[in-house]
């Protein structure tokens, strides 16, 4: 069975983590459970900067979203792998530049799913489905998307800490390939992932991530790795690197007293 064949659960299932309770979590949100914040918890035994890390990689989709729209009038977003809504979310900042922007909302959690169509009840502009990220062409041809986002135009593709989910299985460079191929040329790709420069630690946080997320996960991994991700994009300055200080100002967000991983990434433009 595929993966756009695949059926999702509807089911919340609050004594398994999920990856994006335990992002909302870091990031102060509400909409978590025990299980949730203890592996929260126990990662940040491994991984001290691991909460700063999930703020940092919400600020760079934040700033990301803002120059796409602002400075590249894009006006069409796909979030994958977008987690539970929370403060300033895409389509909250893309709609202030200009209230006719589109956003789709991806995730296969279904309480995204549940708190995303609640928040966007009155919100014509903005969807959220509940699909796989891994079958992007399934994703993208679903009627419902079809409808709201016109594939004639630029689109902005967001994979902001999600792609670590991916298992190598999976091929996450072919998969942002496959993306790129359906879109035209001068749309966007932003991505970011956990990366770590020691393979111990890349090691012990994937495995750590693997079993408490009953297998939802896929690897820490390299920059090289990602650099991989951005190959046939021109990258946008300031190049890939650590999102913290992508087109950030001086000494904004939280700084990490760590360094056993970071959240490295950037922006490619479709040729």
């Amino acid at each position: 069975m595929n993966h756009a064949e695949t059926p999702l659960s509807h089911a919340i299932d609050v004594t398994q983590p999920s990856v994006a309770r335990m992002h909302n979590y870091y990031l102060g949100g509400k909409d978590n459970y025990p299980a949730d914040r203890g592996a929260c918890e126990q990662l940040l035994e491994r991984a001290p900067s691991a909460q700063i890390l999930t703020i940092n990689n919400r600020r760079f989709l934040e700033r990301v979203v803002g120059c796409l729209a602002q400075d590249h009038g894009v006006h069409q977003f796909l979030d994958f792998g977008s987690g539970l809504p929370t403060q300033d979310n895409v389509h909250e900042i893309a709609q202030r530049i200009d209230p006719a922007c589109r956003v789709a909302y991806i995730d296969n959690d279904p309480m995204v799913l549940a708190y995303g169509r609640a928040l966007l009840e009155d919100n014509d502009q903005t969807i959220v489905v509940q699909a796989d990220l891994r079958a992007p062409e399934a994703i993208m041809d679903a009627p419902r998307v079809a409808d709201l986002i016109d594939f004639t135009q630029p689109v902005a593709c967001l994979f902001v800490s999600v792609l670590h989910c991916i298992p190598d299985d999976d091929n996450p460079a072919d998969l942002m390939r496959r993306v790129a191929t359906r879109l035209v040329p001068g749309s966007f790709l932003a991505i970011s992932q956990l990366v770590s420069h020691d393979r111990t630690t890349r090691c012990s946080i994937t495995a750590f991530m693997h079993e408490s997320t009953g297998g939802n996960w896929g690897r820490v991994r390299s920059p090289e790795d990602i650099d991989r991700f951005f190959t046939g994009l021109d990258v946008l300055e300031p190049g890939l690197g650590d999102v913290a200080g992508w087109r950030a100002d001086a000494g904004r967000g939280p700084r990490q007293h760590t360094r056993e991983g970071i959240g490295y990434g950037g922006v490619g433009r479709v040729r």
